[in-house]
């Protein structure tokens, strides 16, 4: 019952207000990592805000797919942020990724045709690598700090479209008010939590493996409520995606684990 922009408001601002008062109680860690949090926000912000929006105007399993080029972006943002060198192996796994989204993209016109809700998907997985990244940066502070300023980005960012869009207040009725409320002050709030801990505690490019579970869940998820359906060309491309996502990590395990020994 509610339109995009005015929905992610509905689900962000009561999640913020879970988090804002501890946030405020720690302000004196704010000032340094003041910069750095304000990229947070800004990337966090757009990462959720266009992953929704993708959601709402295409198929599940294919924003799931497309949003998973994010280890493409990541080796890109680790090689300029925190100084990794980019490897054979790694411009090996770039390649089969772009190629999987290549198929995925394809159309029977011979033509790479990029809907709105692709650009959606693909910049949102942009976001959330610049995320991955600069929650590794930032480095070990309370992660209700990291929360609060991925929150106050998503509400910053859809305030920002709302106002450009000049779309009018909605009248919700409670239902769509009550399931805002408990997306936002459960599922958000526990999510976020989850997802950073995990990247703050672990190397990135394992968090984003594990973050692969997302994809079959979306996909069960989207046949038994949403009905969809996979095409061929969905699935080989999709397959690309993620083998290149998981080669990835276990190449950087197997790094981590040498250098360690």
């Amino acid at each position: 019952g509610l339109p995009g922009l005015w929905a992610i408001l509905a689900i962000y601002i009561p999640a913020a207000i879970v988090v804002l008062p501890k946030a405020l109680l720690l302000r004196n860690r704010w000032p340094d990592h003041k910069i750095l949090l304000w990229l947070l926000a800004l990337a966090a912000g757009w990462t959720n805000l266009s992953f929704m929006l993708a959601l709402l105007d295409g198929t599940v399993v294919r924003v799931l797919l497309l949003f998973y080029l994010s280890p493409v972006w990541t080796v890109v943002l680790s090689k300029l942020f925190l100084n990794e060198t980019i490897s054979k192996t790694a411009y090996l796994h770039l390649t089969i990724a772009l190629t999987g989204a290549v198929i995925l993209l394809w159309t029977d016109e011979f033509d790479c045709v990029f809907a709105k809700a692709d650009w959606l998907a693909i910049s949102s997985g942009f976001g959330f690598a610049l995320t991955n990244v600069l929650v590794r940066k930032i480095g070990n502070i309370p992660i209700v700090l990291k929360m609060s300023s991925a929150f106050v980005g998503v509400i910053m960012l859809s305030v920002m479209g709302l106002l450009m869009s000049s779309s009018s207040f909605p009248m919700p009725g409670y239902q769509a008010i009550l399931l805002s409320l408990v997306l936002g002050i459960m599922g958000m709030v526990l999510m976020t939590y989850a997802a950073q801990f995990a990247v703050t505690h672990l190397p990135i490019y394992q968090s984003a493996t594990l973050f692969l579970f997302e994809v079959p869940a979306g996909a069960i998820s989207a046949a038994l409520l949403s009905h969809e359906v996979m095409t061929i060309q969905e699935w080989i491309g999709g397959f690309l995606v993620l083998l290149a996502a998981w080669l990835s990590a276990r190449t950087t395990i197997k790094h981590s684990r040498s250098t360690h020994n």
